[in-house]
């Protein structure tokens, strides 16, 4: 697993570029992040280690996964992870709205709903108007 972390770190889609760019050295309000995580037998996109906290962004392919990335989320809560999940055009197109809801659930404070998530119907293709909360 380790290896394959290794690699991903290196092959990132420009989705996780991005984001990885406000994340990294604690640009974000002092938090640490690590990209690429291993935990268990699973390798998380983004974890903050201290809050529990693991970021997931997925693409298209996520849409087909539901499955297995509900399985994965499961292990992660078990496992003490809060898991909160952004499409790629959430990235793109919404990024101050992406970093607002990291914060907020870094600092336990509750959204306007009381469930964090990314939207129901996806917009891969970077469709403006899609929200997380």
């Amino acid at each position: 697993m380790k290896e394959r972390a290794k690699i991903l770190r290196k092959d990132m889609t420009d989705a996780e570029n991005r984001m990885w760019f406000f994340l990294r050295n604690r640009r974000l309000n002092g938090y640490k992040f690590v990209r690429e995580c291993v935990i268990g037998n699973y390798i998380a996109d983004f974890v903050c280690r201290d809050n529990k906290l693991v970021v997931e962004i997925d693409g298209s392919q996520h849409i087909e996964a539901a499955e297995y990335d509900q399985k994965r989320t499961n292990y992660l809560t078990a496992n003490g992870y809060k898991v909160i999940r952004f499409w790629n055009n959430e990235v793109f197109n919404n990024i101050q709205g992406v970093l607002e809801t990291i914060l907020r659930s870094l600092e336990n404070v509750p959204p306007e709903s009381t469930l964090i998530r990314r939207c129901a119907t996806p917009s891969p293709q970077g469709e403006k108007g899609k929200s997380t909360i």
